[in-house]
């Protein structure tokens, strides 16, 4: 049932509840990705992807975060609070009673006092009649499996931001170091600058532009310095641990990500199942078009069983017998609530059907992204070992005197240029990887704890 096109609300009382079933809308998604040839995915959920970079201190932040991250175990606590609130419906909204034991000790001024004492036991049952208390509990179990699909949503977007902080923690780590290889080689362009310049072979002018150069690189020493703390710093909060100890380990050093191989990105149907951001948003369809049902019952009569047990110590007296209550004069302010229910859930839909969009797209755009940036990582490697042979030839060409300072400093700068784009490339080639893999749902029920199961099928009435 399309919640665009609503069937008339039917009641067929004690049987059926009333409002719209609930069935998932048809979703037209394309049959493969633009570009994709793969087929159909299994269960990606937990899959550890992050282990294919190959990364020994990645992989153990990873299982550390995952149990402590704060993000994660608020989700998580969602979940109970969604469990706790589900118990509170059905047949435990629909009975409520209390017992009541006084005890009192009167008397007269010169006369006996004397104890006595009071009881009573009420309950109320209320008879679902037209099912708004069973919508209502569909409601409740629809509200716990989307917190249920929103803890693997928290779990994507932690990895994404750890991944992300993990993988420019290391391209600064790599900046700073080919920046001090830089800082090495125009020391030396220097103090052969200097020895000619004592030779008379060089001008005060060509010594002060070979210093201008080593102080230029220099200076980018603590700005590169700085990010990868920055980095670190953003590592330690996603994990909830204190920075000093992890600082520690992350000055160590470790080379950059690598790039792992080809990922098979399934068809778009496969989102549906495998994006918990999808089936969190197809949950809370659920809830809304449950409470619609929740809504219309409130329009129709109220029919409740109460009774009433009381007594002293010498009499006892008791009531049983039923109650209908009907709205009159707010009939109208009900099913404006009702309607505001069913626009609710015609929201509902489009979100649902929004987020499927955005989830095709996040798999095409990570999916060309991925592709171009692996091609420019490889060419941007090419371009920067050139410029290593040119800058080698460079120097040897201007020791022998047939080179100018200028000429040299010039493609000192275009090689270290180059190899700190190379870098760059390559830790973009590299985010997009992860990124491709969160887009398809890879990893979001890695860890899980007991509570982010699904409830077991209803078993069927005998």
């Amino acid at each position: 049932m399309q919640l665009m096109k609503l069937a008339p609300l039917v009641l067929v009382a004690g049987c059926a509840a009333v409002g719209p079933n609930y069935k998932a809308p048809d979703v037209a998604v394309t049959r493969q990705f633009v570009g994709g040839d793969s087929g159909p995915l299994a269960q990606v959920a937990y899959r550890p992807w992050w282990r294919d970079y190959k990364d020994p201190m990645l992989n153990e932040l990873v299982e550390t975060g995952m149990k402590q991250s704060l993000s994660i175990l608020q989700a998580q606590e969602r979940i109970r609070q969604a469990r706790a609130q589900l118990r509170q419906t059905g047949i435990n909204s629909a009975l409520s009673g209390s017992a009541e034991v006084d005890k009192t000790r009167a008397g007269t001024d010169g006369g006996t006092a004397s104890w006595s004492t009071t009881s009573s036991l009420g309950a109320s049952f209320v008879i679902d009649l037209f099912g708004g208390v069973r919508r209502e509990q569909e409601a409740a179990k629809a509200n716990l499996a989307a917190s249920q699909a929103n803890v693997g949503t928290e779990r994507l977007a932690w990895l994404a931001e750890l991944v992300a902080d993990y993988a420019d923690a290391r391209y600064y780590q790599q900046a700073l170091e080919l920046t001090r290889k830089t800082i090495e080689t125009r020391k030396g362009t220097l103090d052969i600058t200097q020895q000619e310049l004592n030779a008379g072979a060089a001008t005060d002018y060509e010594v002060a532009e070979a210093q201008a150069a080593l102080q230029s690189a220099q200076a980018d020493l603590p700005s590169y310095l700085a990010q990868f703390r920055a980095q670190v710093f953003a590592i330690a909060t996603l994990l909830n641990v204190p920075a000093g100890p992890l600082m520690q380990k992350m000055e160590k050093g470790a080379p950059q990500l690598s790039i792992p191989g080809t990922i098979a990105t399934g068809v778009p149907a496969d989102l549906l199942r495998n994006r918990p951001d999808v089936r969190y948003y197809e949950a809370v369809l659920h809830q809304q078009v449950a409470d619609v049902g929740v809504a219309q019952a409130d329009l129709y009569p109220s029919l409740t069983l109460s009774g009433t047990v009381s007594g002293t110590s010498s009499t006892t007296s008791w009531s049983f017998g039923p109650s209908i209550t009907q709205a009159i004069f707010n009939q109208g302010s009900l099913r404006a609530a009702r309607d505001a229910q069913v626009s609710a859930a015609k929201q509902a839909e489009i979100d649902y059907r929004s987020t499927i969009s955005g989830a095709v797209e996040d798999v095409q755009v990570a999916q060309s992204n991925l592709k171009q940036y692996r091609a420019q990582a490889a060419q941007l490697q090419q371009a920067a070992d050139s410029y290593s042979r040119a800058l080698g030839l460079a120097q040897t060409t201007y020791r022998n005197g047939a080179m100018t300072l200028l000429d040299l400093l010039d493609t000192d700068r275009s090689e270290a240029s180059a190899r700190i784009s190379a870098a760059s490339a390559r830790n973009q080639a590299a985010q997009q990887w992860a990124t491709l893999q969160i887009a398809i749902g890879a990893g979001a029920g890695y860890a899980e704890s007991p509570e982010e199961q699904p409830l077991p099928p209803k078993a069927p009435a005998k």
